[in-house]
């Protein structure tokens, strides 16, 4: 039970950090959010006990080795199609000799103070899950999941609805399907399936756990400013007609 940072400020991660949620995931590909952003947030969140995830922008080497190198507890990779979409961004999160990704003093081992301790465990709790939200994608679920060593599968179910011709229509049933579809094959694979509830109303949260889903992204930063802000304001111009 996560949620969603768009407004990369510091203060934001620090109160959802303290909230109780069970990660905290900082979008850096549909905002502006740049590596010196990411770096920010995860400075705000070190020590807090929630870990820290990034969707990084795209599929690339340097993309998810930098959130990681920041002290990035896992990433979360969008528009993964195939099997080996989903082994690169693998090898991209991973050490050698399962991946390529490159050792150096960084924040995530305190500039080299904790760098034994770091590489030998970043492998098994550096988490990576990518994002299935395509026609294609859906097809190809089940290679997908059975790459080694990927922990999960979220679904995209706006960019999903554009790719089956149907923008926005997230209630369209070849969009019901493909969200079913994916569902069941991380089941059967044994891990969880992940999606985001966008407005987390009691109703949408209890049925996205009822569909089967275990990896659940509550909001974003944004949702909860424009909506708190709206019904403040609206119950405040509702006392002052009385």
């Amino acid at each position: 039970m996560g949620t969603w940072i768009q407004a990369a400020h510091p203060t934001i991660a620090e109160i959802f950090a303290e909230t109780g949620f069970d990660y905290v995931a900082v979008d850096c590909e549909h905002t502006d959010v740049d590596i010196k952003d990411f770096a920010a947030v995860a400075r705000a969140m070190h020590g807090r006990g929630t870990p820290c995830l990034a969707r990084v922008r795209e599929n690339n080497t340097l993309a998810i080795r930098q959130v990681l190198d920041l002290g990035a507890d896992g990433v979360i990779v969008p528009l993964v199609n195939t099997a080996e979409e989903a082994e690169r961004a693998v090898q991209a999160a991973k050490f050698p000799p399962r991946g390529i990704r490159g050792y150096s003093y960084v924040r995530a081992n305190d500039w080299g103070v904790g760098f034994d301790e770091y590489a030998a465990g970043a492998n098994e709790h550096v988490a990576v899950a990518v994002m299935i939200e395509s026609k294609r994608g859906v097809e190809n679920v089940e290679s997908i999941l059975a790459v080694d060593d990927l922990d999960s599968v979220f679904i995209g179910p706006y960019d999903m609805s554009g790719s089956y011709g149907v923008p926005g229509r997230t209630d369209d049933p070849q969009v019901l399907e493909g969200c079913r579809r994916v569902r069941d094959a991380a089941a059967a694979a044994g891990k969880p399936a992940g999606i985001h509830v966008v407005i987390p109303t009691p109703e949408a949260i209890d049925k996205a756990l009822s569909d089967g889903f275990r990896f659940l992204g509550l909001g974003l930063d944004t949702v909860f400013l424009a909506r708190a802000s709206r019904e403040a304001l609206a119950a405040a111009r509702g006392f002052t007609k009385k």
